[in-house]
Order: structure tokens, then C-alpha cells, then sequence
């Protein structure tokens, strides 16, 4: 493991303490935090580490150290705390695939949802994404999973959707290649005619290529 490689993953475990901290000791906002010192010891990490994390954590508007009177916990209608301590967790590769596995649960019962409701999976929408797929060659791959989700009607299931999303970035919001189109026309076809089963395995098989 490189220098830098191993200095990332040391800051993430010590923000991974920090917020465990927090929470055990229900930290409020507007809050002291404990002292470099005894963060250290706590945390069984150097002072210089945590102050490398502090510091990075206040330009993040996470906390504020106030001259002379140590660090606080930001007040919350600065930020949204678990959504940006989430940005660094999601560094660490399992955490990354079990977001990715919670995604892919939404989107196969949206997939499961369509093919078993007559009326959902003729929507003229499935389509206009064949036709794009025939006449431009590709289609963007959020696209497709978004609809997914909005024509199930179901608005907490795609908010969530849209947040675990959010993590995968450029992975999912970009056009699909020639090697997927057939996969995603095999999906589409398969939710029309109702074939859940064969809906979900091309599904299935197109997300293995992502």
C-alpha cells in the first residue's frame, strides 16, 4: 500500500470514529467536541492525524473551532451531516457495493412492478426508448433506471433511488455502449410482454457490464 493510499484510508477510519463519537455521545450541534489531545488517545490515532481530519471536516462546514474555545459541531442548517460524512464512508469498497446492492433491490421491484401491471408496462415510454436505441444507437443509462422507478408511482422508493444514485456518479449517468443495447432492448421487450422473470435476468446481465 502507498504513502497516500494509506494516509486516505487512516483519515477515513478516523472520521469513521468521529461519527461514531457523535452518536454515542449525542453530540448536538453548537457542541463542544473533546480536545485534539483526547481525541488522540481516544481514538488511538497521532494529534496530527485528527488535527488533518478536523481540518478537513471544517472546511466542510462540519464543524467550527473557534479561537481560544476548541471545536464544535457545526449547526445543522449548515449541512446535511450524514450525507457528507456518507461521501467519505462511500471511499471504502464494500461500503460502495452494498449501496449499489441496496440500488439494484429498488430497481429490480420496479422492474418485477411493471411487467406484473398491464397498464404500466404499455406506456408509450418503453417505446420511445427502443426508438432512440434504434435511431441514435445508445441511450443514457439513469435514463432508463429513473423511469423505472418513477412509473411505479412509488415516490419514497425513487427518493431514495435518487440518493443512492447520487454515489454512483459518472457510472450511471452516461450513454450506454453497443454491447448493452441489446441487453436493455432484451429488458424492455421482455417488462412488455410481461416476462418478469426474463426481465430481470437481462437486467441482471446488463448490470454486470456496468
Amino acid at each position: 500500500m502507498d504513502k497516500q493510499t494509506e494516509q486516505k484510508k487512516v483519515f477515513l477510519e478516523i472520521v469513521q470514529q468521529l461519527r461514531q463519537l457523535i452518536h454515542l455521545e449525542k453530540i448536538q450541534a453548537g457542541e463542544k467536541l473533546p480536545s485534539e489531545r483526547v481525541l488522540s488517545e481516544r481514538l488511538g490515532v497521532g494529534r496530527s492525524s485528527v488535527r488533518e481530519a478536523l481540518r478537513s471536516l471544517e472546511l466542510l462546514g462540519l464543524i467550527e473551532t473557534r479561537h481560544g474555545g476548541g471545536t464544535f459541531l457545526a449547526s445543522t442548517h449548515k449541512h446535511q451531516l450524514v450525507e457528507v460524512l456518507s461521501m467519505f464512508i462511500l471511499e471504502d469498497e464494500k461500503s460502495k457495493k452494498d449501496v449499489e446492492f441496496t440500488r439494484q433491490i429498488h430497481e429490480k421491484e420496479a422492474i418485477r412492478v411493471i411487467s406484473c401491471t398491464e397498464i404500466l408496462r404499455t406506456l408509450p415510454v418503453w417505446d420511445s426508448f427502443f426508438v432512440k436505441l434504434e435511431i441514435e444507437g445508445s441511450v443514457n443509462c439513469r435514463d432508463i433506471l429513473r423511469e423505472l422507478l418513477i412509473t411505479t408511482g412509488n415516490r419514497l422508493a425513487l427518493k431514495i433511488w435518487f440518493q443512492l444514485a447520487a454515489y454512483d456518479g459518472d457510472r450511471l449517468n452516461r450513454n450506454s455502449t453497443e454491447e448493452e443495447k441489446i441487453i436493455i432492448q432484451t429488458m424492455l421487450k421482455s417488462m412488455q410482454l410481461g416476462y418478469e422473470k426474463e426481465a430481470l435476468q437481462a437486467y441482471e446481465q446488463w448490470m454486470g457490464t456496468v
